[in-house]
């Protein structure tokens, strides 16, 4: 038996669920056992597919969509500092 962890995040608040889950069990199977609907996901902050088999401690993160575009945000920044 492994021990893994579910965590999604909004802006001010966070879910997290522990399941105990067989040995030899993936993401994708975690996320079904949890009933938790997910995109893309992460394990300890890399992206993981479906196929993926987590270890015991392990943490699924489940990734929110970007809002926009990190290159264009800075860029934008940038422009407002230039006199």
């Amino acid at each position: 038996m492994i021990r893994v962890e579910l965590v999604r995040a909004w802006p001010r608040r966070h879910e997290s669920l522990w399941l105990d889950l067989a040995d030899g069990t993936t993401v994708a199977q975690a996320l079904q056992a949890s009933g938790w609907d997910a995109g893309d996901v992460a394990v300890f902050g890399e992206r993981a597919n479906g196929e993926r088999v987590l270890a015991d401690g392990d943490r699924i993160e489940i990734l929110r969509p970007l809002i926009a575009d990190p290159k264009d945000a800075r860029r934008r920044r940038a422009q407002r500092k230039v006199p």
